[in-house]
């Protein structure tokens, strides 16, 4: 007679939850293992240091409470105040609020509904503003040496200014015509196409070479 089927777990049952994977903070201060926590998860120096900032003013904020004191209502005035009194722009508002959960959910464990409940900010769609190629060549040519490279890097290949300022002569791929960004966003390393233009003006003058 055949076994009776079994019906299996399934991949969500079997993995525990975030909280439960991370080790045990061992900072004394607050800020400590707050970055202890980012850097264990592989956030970049910049995150940290931008989640550091919010983290320090809405403590200042709320006249040097713990953060475990307050909640909801002490995280929503704050965000209130940014918008109201500070006028931050949205993307601004909504790195303080990803700061402000951040450091309930990976450094307090705090799992409470009002984490779920607080209101994101919403941007407002704006038409963009593009140069004309006359326009943007006029631009570049009023850029000249390390900076006129950079430019033209950044326009010609689409690389985040932090990673166009961490090149090096090396990262320079000439037999293939491309430029390798390492350690860029998320710490990974990609490929990108190097303009002709911009071959020898690279390989003679990088701004950045050792």
């Amino acid at each position: 007679m055949p076994s009776p089927t079994r019906e299996m777990p399934s991949r969500g049952t079997l993995r525990p939850s975030s909280a439960h994977r991370l080790p045990p903070l061992t900072a004394p201060r607050l800020l400590d293992p707050l970055r202890e926590r980012i850097r264990y998860l592989h956030y970049s120096r910049s995150t940290e240091d931008i989640y550091v900032y919010w983290c320090r003013s809405f403590i200042r904020f709320h006249g040097l409470r713990h953060p475990r004191d307050m909640g909801g209502p002490e995280v929503e005035a704050f965000l209130a105040w940014l918008a109201d009194e500070r006028q931050v722009a949205s993307a601004t508002h909504k790195q303080a609020l990803s700061a402000r959960l951040f450091l309930y959910t990976k450094v307090l464990d705090v799992d409470s509904p009002w984490v779920a409940r607080i209101e994101r900010p919403r941007g407002r769609r704006r038409l963009p503003l593009v140069l004309s190629r006359q326009e943007l060549a006029a631009v570049l040519k009023l850029l000249t040496g390390e900076l006129g490279l950079l430019a033209r890097l950044l326009y010609g290949t689409g690389m985040r200014i932090n990673e166009a300022l961490q090149l090096r002569v090396k990262d320079g791929d000439f037999a293939h015509q491309a430029l390798i960004v390492r350690a860029g966003k998320g710490s990974k390393d990609r490929v990108l196409m190097l303009p002709q233009s911009l071959v020898a003006r690279y390989a003679i003058h990088s701004p950045l070479d050792e």
